[in-house]
């Protein structure tokens, strides 16, 4: 079990394959979350809609439009009712964090919620027919803090890694297989063609998509992912990408 503290309040991570995050709230300190992983509370503790700025916007980012909020004092729990790892990540004053969407479990009231476009997708045609991919999500979700740190928890399928990135070096991740990524971390595709047969752009069955990922910065990675739709099919066109044949 881990046990961290935010402000006067504790956190402790229990249980082994579906975690539980409970949350020991100080008078004056609070939470925000999905509705949906609320698992347990004190009967004292009152629970209110909490609006997101921007929220037409949130409602494309992936984050639901209203989140719930709890103040303290007294004890809550939350669960995504799902194997994996729930993932404490501290955001220290002035941090941010950028995010891939639907990981989001619940952060603490000073941690400020934005999104931005991933940038990465690819386009691919069947006949006269265009389809878009995005493998990472249309969005990202980016959480930051001011001059008070704050805490975001992350729910990650399987085991969770992470890897620190020294300045240009860079590491390829399959897309779905992201958690989490500093802002100073840049992410673009890459494209692998094995020799076998004739492999260019536009070919299919004969190739391997990942996410190149370049430092500095950390990078969180699950264990669980899921295969990227369209990986196999005609590529049309894409966003900045790397190419490697062999």
């Amino acid at each position: 079990m881990a046990k961290l503290q935010f402000g006067n309040s504790f956190c402790q991570i229990e249980g082994l394959y579906v975690p539980v995050a409970d949350m020991n709230l100080a008078a004056g300190d609070s939470v925000y979350f999905s509705h949906h992983v609320l698992l347990w509370k004190d009967s004292h503790i009152q629970i209110e809609p909490m609006s997101l700025k921007g929220a037409l916007t949130r409602m494309f980012a992936g984050l639901p439009l209203i989140m719930t909020q709890a103040r303290g004092p007294g004890h809550i729990a939350f669960s995504k009712d799902l194997p994996g790892e729930l993932i404490p990540v501290p955001i220290q004053p002035g941090q941010s964090i950028d995010v891939r969407e639907h990981l989001f479990l619940a952060a603490t009231g000073h941690v400020a919620y934005d999104w931005f476009q991933s940038g990465v997708w690819f386009e691919t045609r069947l006949g006269d027919d265009r389809e878009m991919h995005y493998p990472v999500g249309h969005f990202m979700d980016r959480f930051s803090t001011g001059a008070v740190p704050g805490l975001l928890l992350l729910h990650a399928g399987g085991n969770v890694f992470t890897r620190h990135l020294r300045p240009r070096e860079t590491i390829l991740v399959k897309p779905t297989a992201l958690i989490f990524k500093d802002p100073t971390v840049q992410m673009h595709l890459h494209f692998e063609h094995p020799n076998a047969g004739f492999a260019g752009w536009g070919s299919w069955g004969n190739r391997y998509l990942w996410l190149r990922m370049i430092g500095p910065g950390r990078v969180g990675i699950q264990s669980v992912f899921e295969r990227t739709e369209g990986e196999t099919r005609i590529l049309n066109r894409f966003s900045n990408a790397t190419e490697r044949r062999w």
